[in-house]
């Protein structure tokens, strides 16, 4: 294979989406560099203790939780892009206040602002692209923006890792500064993209309500997006319960965690695009989500093998758990994007995105505690025990899309209905309205290969 026919491979789907990815790549930039020294910026800086820290984060999730449905509403009424920049542009001014916070209140209360900012862009960024990208490329344009957002993740791990070498709380303090530059450059990149055909309603439209019943009388969607959330427990899997499996029951020297960890990055840049080759509908979808179970499924059958396994054939299964279940996460973020776009009602789109945001939390938010304890503490039998979660959890999303798809053919607008937005591939404009942004030299020609919507992935990996 030629380096033309490489580049070719990881050329973005329009211009469009090239766009859409560099704006990926500039959030994920910002938020991995403060996320990388966060811990030591919240206990050095801040003055907090790492208790505090971790009640902090759970009240700020409770906010986010509360604020999901609200946060739709307001992407419905004033438009995705419009939210979307706005959230972009409160977090670039909240983390350039860090720095001068120095109490557990100043601290709780930034951080419920924040990541209640966070769900409003996370409503906002899903509607959006769903309303502005061709069907036919949605799922394609979604995995190459995947990609470029975990390469920006990398870029800003580094930035982060930087910093901390310096060992000077002078360097931590800019930290923040530095995302916030990020943010902003992010927020200048949203707001010279083409507006989504949501976006060009008129006032009153967008005030008017729109008939039928809204996502909370949805219980196919809610139910897909419960099963979804189960199966995000992948990322539990990957960054917490592997990880202690390694270090408290193998033999596995704990530096594997670090490679581990790198071919995580790397299949998630290179692999995306690859993983959602086909999939295009509901019924491709299920399919890559059935591909995606199998692969949970064998990480948790490789990885409890190697608590009898000594020496090289332990740290060779232990990779290979690891390696697997990111594949899980590949698959079943190509059939995420399909569902979305699928399933939603598309006058809804907003309050669709908060009600995936509130199914996909009650889905997951248990796991950490019972994959550990299950894990940790009856050993096999309990690995077989999460297996069968997954399983359970993929049979589920069968009849669930299918409920879903009948429930939008009842009260969901005719697909020939102006609402649909299926613009994007017909309407020229949406791609030509407005140059790109051009980003800053050092982020020249990235390197090419998931806030967050409701079916991404429980962590600050928005796609």
């Amino acid at each position: 294979m030629t380096a033309t026919s490489v580049l070719r491979r990881f050329r973005p789907p329009s211009p469009l989406a090239g766009r859409l990815a560099t704006q990926s790549l500039l959030f994920a930039l910002g938020e991995g560099t403060f996320m990388t020294g966060s811990a030591v910026f919240f206990t050095q800086i801040v003055g907090l203790t790492a208790a505090q820290v971790g009640l902090g984060l759970t009240i700020a999730g409770a906010a986010a939780f509360l604020t999901a449905l609200p946060a739709g509403r307001l992407v419905d009424r004033y438009g995705p892009k419009r939210m979307w920049a706005l959230s972009a542009v409160t977090q670039a001014g909240l983390f350039a206040i860090w720095p001068f916070i120095g109490s557990f209140t100043g601290y709780v209360a930034m951080a419920v602002v924040m990541e209640v900012a966070g769900s409003l862009g996370g409503a906002a960024y899903g509607a959006y692209t769903i309303d502005v990208l061709p069907p036919d490329e949605r799922v394609r344009s979604r995995a190459f923006m995947y990609s470029a957002l975990n390469v920006g993740f990398t870029l800003g791990s580094m930035v982060g890792g930087i910093a901390l070498a310096f060992e000077s709380n002078h360097v931590l303090h800019a930290l923040p500064w530095f995302t916030t530059v990020a943010f902003l450059l992010n927020a200048t990149a949203i707001t010279r993209l083409p507006n989504a055909p949501h976006d060009e309603k008129s006032v009153e439209d967008r005030r008017a309500k729109v008939p039928g019943p809204g996502p909370l009388r949805n219980p196919g969607w809610m139910l897909t997006t419960f099963f979804g959330g189960v199966l995000w427990t992948n990322q539990v899997l990957l960054n917490l319960v592997i990880p202690l499996w390694l270090v408290e029951k193998t033999d596995a020297p704990r530096v594997l965690l670090a490679f581990l960890f790198g071919t995580n990055t790397v299949m998630c840049i290179f692999l995306p695009m690859a993983a959602a080759r086909g999939v295009k509908d509901v019924t491709t979808a299920l399919r890559a989500i059935r591909v995606s179970g199998v692969f949970f499924v064998v990480s948790c059958l490789i990885t409890l093998a190697t608590h009898d396994t000594i020496g090289w054939v332990t740290i060779a299964l232990v990779w290979l758990g690891h390696v697997t279940v990111t594949g899980a996460e590949l698959y079943l973020s190509a059939a995420s994007w399909s569902f979305e776009a699928e399933l939603m009602d598309p006058r809804r789109r907003g309050q669709y995105q908060g009600a995936a945001e509130v199914g996909g939390t009650l889905g997951r938010v248990w796991a950490p505690a019972v994959y550990t304890f299950l894990a940790m503490s009856w050993g096999a039998a309990g690995w077989l025990l999460i297996a069968a979660i997954v399983v359970t959890a993929t049979a589920g999303l069968h009849p669930a899309t299918r409920m879903a798809q009948r429930f939008l053919d009842r009260h969901g607008p005719p697909p020939d209905d102006p609402a649909w937005g299926r613009g994007g591939a017909d309407d020229d404009h949406l791609v030509d309205e407005a140059p790109p942004v051009p980003a800053p030299s050092w982020l020249e020609d990235p390197p090419m290969s998931a806030a967050g919507d409701g079916f991404g992935p429980p962590t600050a990996r928005r796609d």
